[in-house]
């Protein structure tokens, strides 16, 4: 099958924080796009997420009207994953545990075609041990969209220890069908962009302890020298739990790499409720930060 512009039919699975954003790209790209869910109610706030950050970004003169207009329409909702069959690429966008990703990648493995490509959205599990569930692990492939994805250029594309060159060459195509820059990588822990961040995150937090320097005064420093977001600003937009949550994987994934050892100050934000993401304070109180970026 050629790619095209829109010409790829696609179906997320997963229609939470991440699902809904990849759906946004895809849409916007000129691909028409089934959203899965478990619920209705469900699937009608992602699409109303959705149409609202469309129409901020028309707003902001960063999306054309027409184009806006012609991604609103491009959606399919539905809680049968049956209805997924005709897609010609299936991306599993559902929580990022082992257990869950592995069940829905079997369910679509009995349902589509052998030609269709199974993605997974995972930045912290294998790719290779997802695909060794299915029954053609030479067709699953990662494509993890860097959060936010309506914001983030960058798709790691990664290669399985089964996936075929012809998957990964559809998969590349894809990518830059829908405006996004895609990078290929190898099955390894963290990828690039966690490997990096969590480093990134790692250091400034002990900055905090061991130099005595402030929150503040770390961001500053790092927007200073060309970062579009301090470490500290960054954890609160992306989520204090969601970085603390990658930090363990990629700790347990590494057999305990001291880089990415999770902060202790972390946990204990999160324990505390302290996550971020505009919706509760973070290093930042509602406000400020972040939240004013």
């Amino acid at each position: 099958m050629e790619v095209k512009g829109g010409s790829m039919r696609v179906a997320v699975i997963g229609a939470g924080t991440m699902g809904a954003g990849i759906a946004q790209v895809i849409a916007l790209g000129g691909c028409p796009v089934m959203l899965h869910d478990t619920a209705d109610s469900i699937l009608r706030r992602a699409l109303a997420r959705i149409s609202r950050s469309i129409d901020q970004g028309v707003r902001l003169g960063k999306t054309d009207p027409a184009r806006a207009r012609r991604a609103k329409r491009a959606f399919t909702l539905t809680t049968a994953l049956e209805r997924c069959t005709a897609a010609d690429l299936v991306i599993e966008a559902v929580a990022e545990d082992r257990a869950l990703k592995l069940s829905v990648l079997r369910a679509l493995d009995d349902l589509v075609t052998p030609e269709t490509i199974l993605a997974t959205s995972t930045n912290t599990l294998s790719v290779s041990a997802l695909a060794a569930g299915t029954r053609l692990p030479e067709r699953v492939v990662g494509l993890h969209f860097c959060n936010p994805p309506h914001l983030m250029r960058l798709v790691e594309v990664v290669q399985g220890e089964h996936t075929r060159p012809a998957i990964l060459d559809r998969a590349m195509a894809f990518v830059r069908s829908i405006n996004r820059t895609p990078v290929l990588l190898p099955d390894v822990p963290g990828l690039i962009v966690n490997r990096v961040g969590q480093v990134y995150y790692g250091e400034a937090l002990r900055l905090l302890d061991d130099a005595g320097v402030d929150v503040p005064t770390v961001d500053r420093l790092m927007e200073a020298l060309g970062f579009p977001m301090g470490p500290f600003r960054l954890m609160d937009f992306v989520g204090v739990d969601t970085a603390y949550d990658v930090s363990q994987a990629l700790y347990e994934a590494t057999f305990h790499e001291v880089r990415y050892r999770p902060h202790p100050r972390q946990r204990r934000m999160v324990e505390a409720g302290q996550t971020g993401r505009r919706v509760k304070p973070g290093f930042y109180p509602l406000g400020s930060g972040p939240d004013q970026g």
